[in-house]
Parts: structure tokens; C-alpha cells; sequence
């Protein structure tokens, strides 16, 4: 009987550690999966914007296709396409690094946006490098430098001779530009009004609705030379910076931009981006007229 109690409990004492190696196994087992995850996302998050858009093999742009010349929509072989000069950069950045390009349109104030938040690896859409901009993302150098100018009724042009003629008026922006703190810096007393597409602050301007839209000069030309009734103010809105475009992407990108650096000097030594600019408004005056 003391035998069979004994060797009872040897088999009791034997099933336990079979129990308790198997536990350790599964835990030794979780324990990797967890630790090879972990390598893994470390290892993905070492890579930089470069590495990541040559994995993929796409270049992935968000922009806002309602900025003509710097980008816009016309027919193109029946189909609606995104064209202009921030586009034909955009192609040549793409090529440079040897892959596809996809652009993705939203509204200008998700453009950076897209690019913090990784759905976009750069943004290309008429994006000023301000301070603020500058702590959250990497700039390229800039490719094209602009003017800020001021839109009015041309019957009213006599009437609008100063800032300070716009108090207690309504003046229209682009939601989220550098036009919109050009404004609201320059234009104090007047009440700005933050729209998201250039063209829809044209169209409050020609019913009356506001008084004036602050814009980019070379889309201003563009409005003002498909509207009869419209004309660029003489007033001058003064800057803290010159308005000057450039490349955004994640903050580290440094390969990235220095890739994109070399496309926009070789660009700009061979005078192409102002032919880009030149080539999208006289492209936007004929998509304006069909």
C-alpha cells in the first residue's frame, strides 16, 4: 500500500513538470512573438521617408487641385486629370527616385495633415516653409517664390486705395494659406472670411458677399484675367517672409529631401519651373473657357 502511494505521487510529481515545462514553453514562445513584433516595428520605424516610398514603389503626393496654375483639374483624354506645375515637379521627384506617382487630392488644410499622419510621403500644393510649419515637418529648398495680392471689383478699385479703406468689410481667403494670416495681419479691422477654395472666394467677391480676396499672385492673374469685372489692387500686403513654396514632408526625412533638393536645383538651373508655372496658366485660361 506504502508502495502504490508512493509511486502514485511519482506520477502526480512527473505530470506537474510535463504541466510546468509546457507553460514555459508557451511563455517562451510569447515571449519571442512579442519580441520579433517588436524588432519588426523597430526596424520599420528606422526607416526613413526614402526607404519607405522605395519599398513601395510609389510616391505617394497630397495636394489640393484647386490652385491653378501650381495645381488643377482639366479634361485630358476624356478623363478629369490633376495637372500644373506643382504636378510636373512632383513627376520629376518621382523619377529621381525611380518610382510611380500618386497624387491624392483633399482640401488644402489636410494636406499637411496627410503627410504628419504618414497616409502622404510628401506635400506639394503651394505650402509656405513658415516657423511654425518648420518645427513639425521638413522643407525642401524653395522652388518657387511668390507675391500676396489683393482682388477687388475693378469699378471699385477707387474706392479701395489702403488697408484701412477694408474696415469693417469682409475680405476672403483659402482656409489654412499663408494668404489667410497675410490678411488677418494686414487687413486687422476687416472681417476675414476663411472659404476652402480659392474659386469659391472669387465667387463671393463677384455677388457682392465680400469686398476683396486675398491671393497668390499668379493665381490672381489667372482669376482676374478670366473675369472681366475683376482687377488686382495697388494696395501692398506686407509679409514677415517672402511668400516662397517649397516640398513638405515628415520631420527626419533627410535622404528624402536631399533627393528632392537636387530635382528642384536642377529644375530651376534650367528655368523649367517657370516654364511649368507659365505652361499650367495658359493651360488653365483654355480649361476655363471650354
Amino acid at each position: 500500500m506504502h508502495n502504490n502511494t508512493l509511486l502514485y505521487l511519482h506520477k502526480l510529481i512527473n505530470i506537474e513538470k510535463r504541466l510546468i515545462m509546457k507553460t514555459w514553453k508557451k511563455l517562451l514562445l510569447g515571449f519571442a512573438g512579442i519580441f520579433a513584433l517588436t524588432a519588426l516595428a523597430a526596424c520599420s520605424s528606422s526607416k526613413d521617408t526614402l526607404e519607405k516610398v522605395q519599398d513601395k514603389g510609389t510616391l505617394t503626393v497630397a495636394l489640393n487641385p484647386h490652385f491653378a496654375p501650381f495645381e488643377f483639374k482639366t479634361i485630358q483624354n476624356g478623363k478629369d486629370t490633376i495637372v500644373g506645375a506643382d504636378v510636373e515637379i512632383a513627376k520629376a521627384i518621382a523619377d529621381e527616385l525611380g518610382v510611380k506617382v500618386k497624387f491624392s487630392e483633399m482640401s488644402f488644410d489636410n494636406v499637411l495633415a496627410n503627410v504628419q499622419s504618414g497616409k502622404a510621403d510628401i506635400a506639394i500644393s503651394g505650402i509656405s516653409a513658415t516657423k511654425e510649419r518648420q518645427k513639425i515637418f521638413d522643407f525642401s529648398d524653395t522652388y518657387y517664390e511668390s507675391e500676396t495680392v489683393l482682388v477687388v471689383k475693378k469699378d471699385a478699385t477707387g474706392t479701395y486705395k489702403q488697408t484701412g479703406d477694408f474696415a469693417k468689410k469682409s475680405v476672403a481667403v483659402q482656409k489654412g494659406s499663408i494668404q489667410e494670416n497675410i490678411a488677418k495681419a494686414n487687413l486687422s479691422d476687416a472681417n476675414v472670411v476663411s472659404l476652402a477654395q480659392p474659386g469659391e472666394a472669387i465667387n463671393e467677391l463677384k455677388s457682392g458677399q465680400v469686398e476683396g480676396v486675398v491671393l497668390e499672385k499668379a493665381i490672381a492673374k489667372g482669376y482676374v484675367d478670366q473675369n472681366s469685372d475683376l482687377a488686382v489692387s495697388d494696395i501692398t500686403l506686407k509679409s514677415d517672409s517672402k511668400d516662397a513654396y517649397a516640398v513638405a514632408m515628415p520631420k527626419g526625412s533627410d535622404n528624402l529631401k536631399e533627393k528632392v533638393n537636387k530635382v528642384i536645383a536642377k529644375l530651376k538651373k534650367e528655368g523649367k519651373i517657370d516654364s511649368y508655372v507659365q505652361d499650367a496658366y495658359t493651360l488653365s485660361l483654355k480649361s476655363s473657357s471650354k
